[in-house]
């Protein structure tokens, strides 16, 4: 039988003093606080599994109620989340549901967050993204981003920018998202990463693609983690490595 297991952290990182992410692993979720330890939890793959990453914007008011929203309300809706349409859906009542939350409190207005993430099940993956969270996919040795930032070009010798072009919230007056939806094959030994950019901006993407190859499980997003910490932990770090187990039969 094949199974989706995911080992999973979030942490404040060295210069936050608190931490605006939060995480979903099918109905788990962690809401802007730091996980003492990872996390692993395993899911036979008989229904899909929904795993999201969601980042509070700084500089605005309200982000960590902004990403507890947003994964709160994707956990929710987790087993009814089945194919492209059922995600876009889903994050855009999201996106609803952000705006209305700072309607009620006028000291959250202009409140938002990012969010990334996969809805796994046997027929493929769903990939997703709003801002510049992001999700990977390794098979093999090979390492491909496979979420899109909402972010303008880097500049000549930039290798990080704080600028996202589109968030859930994130405005006084609401606006309309359009998220980046892509449905994959699910890889039988495949796995995943869906993080937050405290860990991208910290490290390159053949760091982290190193780390993969060396590392698997709990130890894999440790590693990642502490890589991250050791280049300053400059932001809240959240990341979840997803992977895809067994044979696949009915056994």
């Amino acid at each position: 039988m094949r199974y989706f297991a995911v080992s999973a952290l979030s942490h404040d990182g060295l210069v936050r003093d608190h931490n605006e992410d939060s995480l979903a692993v099918g109905p788990w979720t962690t809401s802007a606080t730091t996980t003492l330890t990872p996390q692993m939890l395993v899911f036979p793959s008989d229904d899909s599994l929904m795993v999201a990453v969601a980042d509070g914007l700084g500089g605005h008011p309200c982000g960590e109620l902004a990403s507890t929203i947003v994964v709160q309300e994707l956990s929710r809706l987790g087993n009814w989340l089945t194919d492209e349409a059922s995600v876009r859906s889903a994050l855009e009542r999201c996106n609803s549901s952000v705006y209305d939350a700072a309607d009620r409190d006028p000291t959250c207005t202009g409140m938002g967050t990012t969010v990334a993430g996969v809805v796994l099940s046997t027929d493929g993956v769903v990939v997703f993204n709003v801002g510049d969270s992001r999700v990977y996919g390794m098979a093999e040795q090979d390492f491909v981003r496979l979420s899109v930032d909402d972010s303008p070009p880097l500049a000549p010798g930039e290798t990080t920018t704080s600028i996202v072009t589109q968030t859930m919230g994130g405005n006084d007056n609401r606006i309309t998202i359009d998220p980046h939806i892509t449905t994959l094959p699910v890889e039988p030994a495949g796995r995943y990463l869906v993080c937050s950019d405290g860990l991208t901006d910290a490290i390159s993407e053949d760091a982290i693609a190193s780390l993969l190859r060396r590392h698997h499980g709990l130890e894999a997003a440790v590693e990642l983690w502490r890589a991250a910490m050791q280049a300053g932990g400059p932001d809240n770090i959240t990341i979840a490595v997803i992977e895809v187990t067994g044979d696949g039969s009915n056994d």
